[in-house]
């Protein structure tokens, strides 16, 4: 993929303020970013706090004060240059990446219980894929509160999930009084999973950074997780790692695992470029491939190395020989 992995943000805080509020942050935002990025320099996308309404926002700047047309920025609205499958696309391709890492062990998402947090883009979509593999996802959580349902939260529920968190910008809470199940305030799924012992196949952490911590992943052991694979950045702490690796269980780190938003956004820019828009089965079966690649890439590099199933170990070898790679050939510059 002709892409980098450099983050940048704000620390402009978008709950509790209006649309007109968030519109204005976002245009003062691009009148000083716009002389930084472009189709073939940096192309920033959407991330914690910023979804498509923030993308169009800033998008929009940039036009009128660029007065052009071009992909400088990722997971545009359909109407004006998006891809279809990009907001799917964290959620959908984690998922994927634990299908790969299932596969081999012979394993896969159908019967199994999954527990996801966060609750919006990744999570959402995350929920999406699980279902449709056959899964049970039964949590979901935000900033405020954590929601079980032991039923699952199958397509209906996902579609209200969607509207409540998107269009309505809710609390999960809503979800509880809507679906009679139970709600923790102020805690989030892996607190709860780890209070509550509740069973659990595969977990799936697609909500913020350090989320799961040294107690929390030793939960996740006892109650039977065998399959953990990060939707969001970093969502590990580092005692967290080191006991899912000491158990030998499957655990995917998101510098693989949630790379399906990357890559789709590459796959508009691409479009972008080409003047087209491919269909939505063409887009996720692309993803997918993507997806498939990488986990062989840190698969096959992990063994050769001697450390088999050490998913850590593969994509940080097979990344950093990939950069390696491309800085000889460079030479010095």
């Amino acid at each position: 993929l002709p892409m980098g992995g450099a983050k940048g943000g704000s620390d402009f805080d978008p709950k509790g303020k209006s649309d007109g509020e968030v519109m204005r942050f976002c245009q003062a935002f691009m009148r000083e970013l716009f002389r930084h990025i472009g189709g073939e320099i940096d192309v920033p996308a959407g991330d914690i706090g910023v979804g498509a309404r923030e993308i169009g926002y800033l998008y929009g700047y940039y036009k009128k004060i660029r007065n052009e047309h071009t992909g400088v920025l990722t997971g545009k609205g359909l109407e004006y240059g998006g891809s279809l499958i990009r907001p799917e696309a964290t959620g959908y391709g984690t998922v994927y990446f634990a299908a790969e890492m299932l596969a081999t062990r012979g394993l896969n998402f159908k019967g199994k219980t999954v527990a996801v947090s966060g609750a919006g883009n990744v999570a959402q979509y995350a929920i999406e894929k699980v279902n449709q593999l056959g899964g049970k996802v039964v949590s979901l959580c935000d900033s405020s509160a954590t929601i079980i349902d032991e039923a699952g939260i199958d397509d209906d529920k996902c579609c209200y999930v969607l509207e409540l968190k998107n269009v309505r910008r809710g609390r999960i809470s809503e979800y509880a009084d809507k679906y009679k199940t139970v709600c923790y305030e102020g805690k989030n799924v892996w607190d709860v999973i780890r209070e509550q012992s509740i069973k659990v196949d595969i977990a799936l952490p697609c909500a913020t950074q350090n989320e799961i911590n040294g107690k929390n992943a030793a939960a996740l052991i006892k109650n039977g997780c065998i399959c953990v694979a990060e939707g969001a950045n970093m969502p590990s702490t580092p005692e967290a790692i080191k006991i899912f690796q000491e158990n030998k269980i499957l655990y995917g780190p998101g510098k693989a695992a949630n790379a399906g938003g990357v890559a789709t956004s590459g796959l508009e820019m691409s479009q972008n470029s080409l003047r087209l828009s491919w269909t939505r089965e063409e887009v996720d079966n692309r993803l997918l491939i993507i997806m498939k690649s990488i986990h062989k890439a840190c698969y096959e590099t992990a063994e050769a190395y001697g450390k088999k199933g050490d998913y850590v170990t593969g994509a940080n070898i097979a990344g950093f020989t990939k950069v390696a790679k491309a800085m000889l050939a460079y030479g010095i510059l």
